[in-house]
C-alpha cells in the first residue's frame, strides 16, 4: 500500500477569497450597525426628557415650585437615578431651562440633551 498524504486546511489563495467576503459583508453591515445604534439612543433620549419632565411637572404639584435639581427629583422619589443622557453618556451633562414667570420658585422648569450634535431628524438634540 502506497503513502498517500492530503493537504488539509486553507490555501492562500481560499483565505484570501474567505478574508475579501468577511470584508464585504462587514463594509455592508457596519453602516447599518452605526444607524440602528444612533436611531436607539435618540429613542432612549425621547423616553428619558419624557420622563424627567413628568417628574418636574409632578413635582411642581406636588410642592408648588420647580425643583433646583435633578438629584432634588431622586430625594423625593420621583425619579430612581438621575438618567445618562445617552447621546453624551454622561448625567452631568443635561441643561436645563428656568421657569418663565416668578410665580413659582425653583430653577428647573424643563431640561434638554447637553449634547451639540444633530439628530438623524436635522434637529439638534438640545432643542428636544
Amino acid at each position: 500500500m502506497e503513502n498517500k498524504k492530503t493537504l488539509t486546511g486553507f490555501t492562500i489563495i481560499g483565505f484570501l477569497i474567505a478574508a475579501i467576503l468577511i470584508a464585504l459583508i462587514l463594509t455592508l453591515a457596519a453602516p447599518q450597525y452605526m444607524q440602528s445604534v444612533d436611531r436607539s439612543k435618540e429613542k432612549v433620549l425621547r423616553h428619558d426628557l419624557i420622563v424627567m419632565r413628568s417628574a418636574i411637572d409632578q413635582y411642581l404639584n406636588d410642592h408648588n415650585e420647580y425643583p433646583s435639581s435633578l438629584q432634588e427629583l431622586v430625594e423625593g422619589q420621583y425619579l430612581r437615578e438621575v438618567p445618562i443622557d445617552p447621546i453624551t453618556d454622561r448625567e452631568d451633562t443635561w441643561v436645563f431651562s428656568k421657569p418663565i414667570s416668578n410665580e413659582y420658585a425653583g430653577s428647573i422648569a424643563d431640561v434638554f440633551s447637553g449634547s451639540l450634535l444633530i439628530s438623524s431628524e436635522g434637529t439638534p438634540y438640545a432643542e428636544w
